[in-house]
C-alpha cells in the first residue's frame, strides 16, 4: 500500500494508520471509500495547528499543490515561528503577496490571509486559543465561525475541522471529490459542493470520511482525471470501473463532459 504523498493538502499532519471495517453502513459510497483505502492509504487526521492549516488550504484555492507548496514554505520562512499569526496581521500586504506568488491569485489570498490573522487575533487572542477553540467546541459552530471569516468557503473550513481538529465525519469537497462523486454516481449529477458534502457525510461512516478524502483526490489525480479518466482506455484500466456510473463519459465516442451536462442532455 502506498504512502500517502507529501503534496497533499493535508500537509504535514499527525496521521496514524488507521484499519477500518469494511461495509458497515451497505451504502454504494462506503463500498468506494473501502476501495480507495485497499488501494492507497487509511489513516486518521488532526494535529496540525489550526491557523497554520487555514493558511495553507487558502493558499491551495484554484490552484494545484505543485504551486500551493512552495508558496507555503516561503511564508513559513518569512514569517512562520511562535508568533505566525501575529506577523500575519501585521504584514505589509504586497511583501506577503510576493512571499506567496507561485500559489496564483497572490494578490487576494494575501488579503485573505492577513484579514483571517487579524480576525482571529482579534476574536480568540491569537493562535492558540484559535487552535483550542478549533479542537474542542462543537463541529458546527466552528465551521460556522469559520466560514464568517472573509474568503473562508466550504472546503477550507471542512479541511481545518478534519486536519487540525481531527473531527471525524467531515469529507471536504474539493474539485476532485465534486467531480469523482457525480460521475460515479455518488451523488446527484448536477449536484452542487455542499450536496456532495451532505451525501458523502451521510452515506460514509464518520470514522472513514477523513481518509475517503484524501484517497478520492489521489484516485482523481491518478485514474479519474477531468479531461482523461482511465476507463477510456478499457474497464481494465481502472480499478473502480465496477463501482462506477461514469456519468458524462462516452466510452465509445472517448468524449467527456461534466456530469452535470450529461444530465442535462
Amino acid at each position: 500500500m502506498p504512502d500517502e504523498p507529501r503534496e497533499n493538502i493535508a500537509g504535514d499532519t499527525d496521521t496514524a494508520p488507521a484499519a477500518f471495517e469494511p461495509g458497515t453502513t451497505g451504502t454504494r459510497a462506503e463500498a468506494v471509500v473501502d476501495d480507495f483505502g485497499g488501494l492507497y492509504w487509511q489513516k486518521t487526521y488532526g494535529g496540525t495547528d489550526a491557523f497554520e492549516s487555514l493558511v495553507r488550504t487558502i493558499l491551495s484555492q484554484n490552484t494545484s499543490d505543485v504551486a500551493s507548496q512552495p508558496a507555503h514554505d516561503a511564508l513559513m520562512e518569512r514569517y512562520g515561528g511562535d508568533g505566525l499569526a501575529a506577523a500575519l496581521a501585521d504584514a505589509e500586504r504586497a511583501r506577503l503577496a510576493e512571499t506567496i506568488s507561485s500559489a496564483g491569485l497572490y494578490n487576494q489570498k494575501s488579503e485573505v490571509i492577513v484579514d483571517a490573522a487579524a480576525r482571529i487575533r482579534e476574536a480568540y487572542g491569537g493562535a492558540d486559543a484559535f487552535d483550542e477553540f478549533v479542537r474542542e467546541d462543537e463541529p458546527g459552530e466552528v465551521r460556522d465561525a469559520l466560514l464568517d471569516i472573509h474568503g473562508v468557503g466550504p472546503k477550507t473550513a471542512d479541511c481545518v475541522l478534519l486536519f487540525a481538529g481531527g473531527r471525524d465525519g467531515v469529507f471536504p469537497v474539493d474539485t476532485h471529490v465534486h467531480r469523482i462523486a457525480r460521475r460515479m454516481g455518488l451523488a446527484p449529477a448536477d449536484a452542487g459542493h455542499e450536496e456532495v458534502r451532505s451525501r458523502l457525510e451521510a452515506d460514509v461512516p464518520a470514522e472513514k470520511c477523513g481518509f475517503g478524502h484524501t484517497a478520492m483526490i489521489q484516485f482523481g489525480r491518478e485514474y479519474c482525471t477531468a479531461r482523461k479518466p482511465a476507463c477510456l482506455d478499457g474497464p481494465e484500466a481502472c480499478p473502480l470501473y465496477g463501482r462506477c456510473d461514469r456519468v458524462g463519459v462516452d466510452e465509445v465516442g472517448e468524449s467527456v463532459v461534466d456530469p452535470a451536462e450529461a444530465a442535462g442532455d
